[in-house]
């Protein structure tokens, strides 16, 4: 799906700019819940919206590029930290901002409860597809929330993911609603689109958001979804793949193709050692 259909619709709510939406919700600590969606029923989500929310609005533009490179040990421990469910999970990744040229090393941290901790920094876009500048950066963030399963080891890049995203404030709630649409996943050797489909998600502190109820009395329920881990297990069916497969077999399975070869900022090893189990604490 292009982002043309949802213009209309975001045009119709106020607008927020960006520094006053990470002052009332920079959310760093939070509770994510994810949906898939079908990209039709978005305009008549962000119509119902329109009394609650806000819109992010960055000189005239509702929509913006973005481009995540996900890194992970030889042996993915990460990956692997997520699909046996181990209790505290990290995340390594650069995210940059395709129509600002801006770049963030980020570092998250799944705890109890669902709950989501992120550390960030200022990151250079020539260097997205590497941690090497940023690995003392890395190592003191997992080191500071007691997780240390990448110390000793390198962090490859192993997948790129790229969609539109629009970000929505509620205000009221002091809480953040993502819509990502156009997603595509790559790795090394193959690519996978998924169409029709929007990844809408809702960043608040525990409460539930409008967003959630409108969708729970839509029947629409959150969704496991990664970007990462369920990208990577779509592309590699030699892993394991437990905690998303109800996904996977709804909305990803038979959709990856062959891909036009990645730029070669992404050097993305082809086959990763497998893993049994990795510890992440």
């Amino acid at each position: 799906m292009t982002t043309a259909p949802l213009m209309p619709a975001l045009a119709g709510l106020a607008p927020v700019g960006l520094a006053e939406l990470i002052d009332r919700a920079a959310l760093q600590t939070r509770v994510d819940r994810k949906y898939l969606v079908p990209a039709e029923t978005l305009p008549g989500l962000l119509r119902r919206l329109t009394p609650y929310a806000q819109a992010l609005d960055i000189a005239g533009e509702r929509t913006f590029r973005y481009r995540s490179v996900y890194f992970d040990t030889p042996r993915l421990a990460s990956y692997h930290c997520a699909a046996y469910r181990r209790r505290r999970r990290f995340k390594v990744r650069t995210r940059t901002y395709l129509d600002s040229d801006q770049c963030w090393l980020e570092v998250k941290i799944s705890g109890a409860r669902g709950s989501v901790t992120k550390h960030r920094l200022p990151y250079h876009p020539q260097d997205c597809g590497t941690v090497h500048l940023g690995r003392d950066f890395v190592d003191e963030a997992l080191a500071r929330e007691s997780i240390v399963p990448a110390a000793g080891n390198p962090l490859d890049p192993i997948l790129v993911t790229e969609y539109h995203r629009a970000t929505l404030l509620l205000p009221d709630t002091a809480s953040r609603v993502t819509i990502d649409t156009g997603l595509v996943w790559r790795d090394a050797g193959s690519t996978l689109r998924l169409s029709g489909l929007a990844v809408v998600e809702t960043k608040s502190t525990l409460a539930a958001t409008p967003v959630d109820r409108m969708l729970w009395q839509a029947g629409t329920r959150p969704a496991r979804i990664s970007k990462y881990a369920t990208g990577l297990a779509a592309l590699r069916l030699d892993l394991p793949d437990a905690p998303w497969r109800r996904t996977l077999r709804r909305h990803f399975r038979d959709t990856a193709s062959s891909v036009d070869p990645v730029p070669t900022i992404f050097h993305l090893p082809a086959s990763p050692r497998p893993e049994q189990e990795t510890s992440c604490v």
